[in-house]
């Protein structure tokens, strides 16, 4: 698993694992209600980031290391930064996290396109879906359409790590392992592996 991937992950399931953060995120999980999983997700993503050290921004999430303060860049739900150097100014995002709660294929491959205009070393995209066989189905039409569509010149200079976040309502199993599923894309062969 490539390391800049596994720290942030590490850091985003112990995040979850918090009583604060995983008693709303597992409530929205298991009513469905998408509007408090984003808020939740959001709040926890943006934990994650700079407990590695990364500041980041999002809505509600105001970032002040740039020249130009935000909650949000480039239209883009989370992003995070690297370590402020005082020589550079406007540094390179870090990573870049779309939180889709739309329930269609189309926009989970909206949102993976748009992280994929963006580099950074890593690019994670959250969906919901309400059943994993929904997931595994989601995951295969976004490869398809997405990554389908890329020759592989072009995959191979996606550059850094691009994984799909998968949240559902759980199988009966201890949050957050029951509740989220990853999958990585393998840029050689054109398609996410579950990691």
């Amino acid at each position: 698993m490539p390391p800049t991937f596994q720290r942030w992950r590490d850091a985003f399931l112990e995040v979850v694992q918090e009583p604060t953060t995983a008693a709303p995120l597992k409530e929205a999980s298991l009513a469905e209600d998408l509007k408090a999983w984003t808020a939740s997700l959001t709040s926890a993503v943006v934990a994650s980031c700079r407990s590695l050290g990364w500041p980041a921004a999002a809505k509600g999430h105001r970032l002040t290391e740039l020249p130009q303060a935000g909650q949000e860049y480039l239209s883009i739900d989370v992003m995070a930064f690297p370590v402020a150097n005082p020589d550079v100014r406007w540094r390179m995002p870090m990573a870049a996290y779309e939180l889709e709660n739309h329930r269609t294929d189309d926009r989970v491959a909206y949102s993976l396109w748009k992280v994929l205009c963006i580099r950074a070393k890593l690019r994670v995209v959250f969906a919901f879906r309400r059943e994993w066989e929904e997931s595994r189905r989601t995951v295969e039409a976004v490869c398809r359409d997405v990554i389908g569509g890329l020759s592989a010149t072009e995959r191979s200079a996606i550059g850094g790590d691009t994984v799909l976040a998968i949240g559902n309502r759980g199988e009966g199993e201890t949050f957050p392992w029951g509740y989220f599923k990853f999958w990585l894309l393998d840029t050689n062969l054109g398609r996410f592996d579950k990691v």
